[in-house]
C-alpha cells in the first residue's frame, strides 16, 4: 500500500524598505524586503511548513528559530535545501507542490518561470510537480495596501516505493 501524505504551510510578512524582495528565491523588487529574521520568503516558508507537516516534523519556526543567530539573514533556500536532506533521509518524496502567494506589488509574473525553475531545482523535482498563482487582495487589508505579502502553500508526498514504513 502506497502511503501518501500531505501538508499545508502558510507565511506572511510586512514589507519595508529595504535592498531586495526575495520570492522563490528570486530576487522580485530591489526598493522592498520583507520584514523578518532571514531573509523573509514567504513562498519558500510556506512551502516549508507544508513539506514538514506532510513529514509529521517540527514546524519552520522550531527547526530553524528566530532565537538562533545562525539563521540571522538566511537565504530561506539553504533552509530548503536543508529540508529536502529531511525528505531524502526519510524516504520520501514530492507528488506535487501549489503555491498561492498574495501581493499587491510588484507584479510576480515576469519572475515566475525563473522562481519555478529555483523551486524545483533545489528539490529536484520535475517543473510540472510544482504550481505557483499569484493573486492581489484588490486593495483590502494589509496585504492590499501593499503593506505585507503572504503564502499559502500545499504539499502531497509519499513514501518511495522501496520504503518499510
Amino acid at each position: 500500500m502506497i502511503k501518501i501524505r500531505s501538508g499545508i504551510g502558510y507565511d506572511i510578512h510586512r514589507l519595508v524598505p529595504g535592498n531586495g524582495l526575495m520570492i522563490g528565491g528570486v530576487k522580485v523588487a530591489d526598493s522592498l524586503k520583507a520584514q523578518a529574521h532571514s531573509d523573509g520568503d514567504v513562498l519558500i516558508h510556506s512551502l516549508i511548513d507544508a513539506l514538514l507537516g506532510a513529514m509529521g516534523q517540527p514546524d519552520i519556526g522550531e527547526l530553524f528559530p528566530d532565537s538562533n543567530p545562525a539563521f540571522k539573514g538566511i537565504a530561506s533556500s539553504l533552509l530548503l535545501k536543508k529540508v529536502r536532506v529531511l525528505l531524502d533521509g526519510g524516504n520520501f518524496e514530492i507528488l506535487n507542490l501549489d503555491c498561492v502567494l498574495v501581493i499587491e506589488d510588484p507584479k510576480i509574473s515576469p519572475f515566475k518561470s525563473e522562481i519555478i525553475k529555483n523551486i524545483t531545482g533545489i528539490l529536484g523535482i520535475p517543473q510540472s510537480d510544482f504550481n505557483l498563482k499569484a493573486k492581489t487582495k484588490e486593495k483590502l487589508d494589509a496585504v492590499g495596501r501593499g503593506e505585507a505579502l503572504e503564502c499559502f502553500s500545499m504539499a502531497m508526498i509519499r513514501l518511495k516505493s522501496d520504503s518499510t514504513r
